[in-house]
């Protein structure tokens, strides 16, 4: 019986091979389509040479450590069918010739995050739910995917990822995936900073931080989360928030990773998120904004309906017998650091979503997600809610939802070119100045809804 080709989606070809695409295809390719065969052990890509305006057919397999890579190339082709007729072809070929594995002479392999190394009572609760549960398989599949390209720089992500660690390697594997997405070159050869990036002749070193949870607070599964009034959320930012942000901040500060041969010269980014508590990251991102600046902002509508935004000098952050100066842009040293990345968005609900795009779902659960994104209204003050049903149709990136809040003060400013996705926020004349793609989400839960099938 003939093999079967079949049409795949961009979001299913990613998923399977992105992490093996250069970040130098985009300059002289475009991607117009891409197939496989029927159990996806032979996938290919049609391309058009956009110097050289003709067309090629790259066909890859899974070498021995699981990473599609190519092993068929066919180039210089007139036109796109006569591409895509070549690719079939050789997927077909390949296909009967029995093509799982093929070997590059690279027998390295990536963490196998999922076979538990701890008893079980070590494990940490978010593994073990990850492990689990049925609403996360598609989480589980995006990530068996990427760990065949990622490099165990510590020789410890595994054990951290499955115990004590867990939010903090998730947040950095998050970052891993944005960095592959960006078509940024990565470098780690380093256990410090976490991550060497580079393009147009440019290096940013990224090192990742999370506010992580105290001992005393784990998380709450099958149990109703009480959500936080308005007020307290208020509360919350004034002081409480950004003392927990200002402290691994500060840790991180005191490493003086400006010092190492490989950062110096360049601009070094904290990568941080807040893992505090359950959903914390829904409602602190205001206070890390108004921490890193020392200023925070009220609004009112003047007698014409405009908006008008007045910023008001922060002096120090006190909580008990803690106090902390504002500001973190203006402490001594900081000049070093040249912005600070954050997303609410570095969670298992965004591999989850990442993961159901391409494709990988039980057909016995729906996800929804809502939350709320930028309103580009200038005259507007808050954001609009969102909502929608996360399937196939979907197209959400690893950059969405990412800012970047750069340090007026940096010896070495972060080049935007650099990081093209992402939101960009600057502070001038006492005012956040911000560069927002079209759609940017601020906060987002996902909602998974087993439904009974027939």
């Amino acid at each position: 019986m003939e093999p079967v080709v079949k049409t795949l989606d961009k979001n299913r070809f990613n998923a399977l091979s992105g992490l093996s695409r250069s970040p130098a295809a985009s300059y002289i390719s475009e991607e117009l389509g891409w197939y496989s065969n029927e159990d996806e052990t032979v996938i290919g890509v049609v391309l058009r040479d956009i110097i050289d305006n003709d067309f090629a057919g790259v066909i890859l397999a899974q070498d021995e450590g699981g990473r599609f890579r190519a092993f068929d190339v066919k180039s210089s082709l007139i036109n796109e069918e006569e591409a895509r007729n070549w690719l079939q072809r050789a997927i077909k070929l390949h296909t009967s010739a029995g093509v799982r594995i093929y070997p590059q002479g690279d027998e390295t392999r990536g963490p196998d995050l999922f076979t538990p190394l701890l008893p079980p009572e070590r494990l940490h609760p978010n593994f073990i739910h990850l492990v689990n549960d049925t609403t996360l398989l598609p989480a589980r599949e995006i990530i068996c995917r990427m760990m065949p390209h990622y490099c165990d720089v510590d020789g410890n992500f595994v054990e951290q990822f499955q115990s004590t660690g867990f939010d903090a390697r998730l947040w950095e594997l998050y970052n891993f995936a944005y960095i592959s997405e960006e078509e940024l070159y990565l470098v780690r050869n380093h256990t410090a900073p976490d991550f060497l990036v580079s393009k147009y002749g440019k290096t940013v070193a990224i090192e990742a931080v999370i506010v992580g949870r105290k001992k005393d607070n784990p998380p709450k599964y099958f149990k109703p989360l009480r959500q936080k009034s308005p007020e307290e959320i208020l509360e919350a930012h004034k002081d409480m928030i950004p003392i927990r942000f200002g402290s691994p901040l500060y840790t991180k500060l005191k490493k003086r990773y400006w010092d190492l041969t490989h950062v110096k010269g360049n601009p070094l980014v904290f990568a941080i998120a807040d893992f505090h508590d359950d959903q914390s990251m829904l409602w602190t991102s205001t206070a890390l904004i108004n921490y890193l600046y020392g200023v925070r902002h009220e609004f009112y509508y003047d007698e014409n309906g405009q908006l008008v935004i007045l910023p008001i000098k922060i002096d120090t952050h006190k909580v008990g017998e803690k106090e902390i100066p504002s500001g973190f842009f203006n402490q001594p040293e900081a000049e070093h650091v040249s912005a600070i990345l954050f997303s609410a968005s570095g969670t298992i609900s965004k591999f989850n979503r990442i993961g159901r795009q391409a494709g990988f779902y039980d057909p016995a659960v729906i996800m929804i997600r809502l939350g709320m994104c930028h309103n580009h209204d200038p005259n507007a003050a808050l954001p609009i809610e969102f909502k929608y049903i996360v399937d196939e149709n979907c197209n959400e990136t690893w950059a969405e939802g990412l800012s970047m809040y750069h340090n007026p003060n940096a010896i070495y400013p972060v080049p935007e070119e650099l990081f093209p996705s992402i939101a960009h926020h600057h502070f001038q004349e006492g005012q956040i100045v911000s560069h927002l793609p079209e759609f940017h989400p601020y906060a987002s839960v996902t909602i998974n809804i087993r439904k009974r099938l027939e």
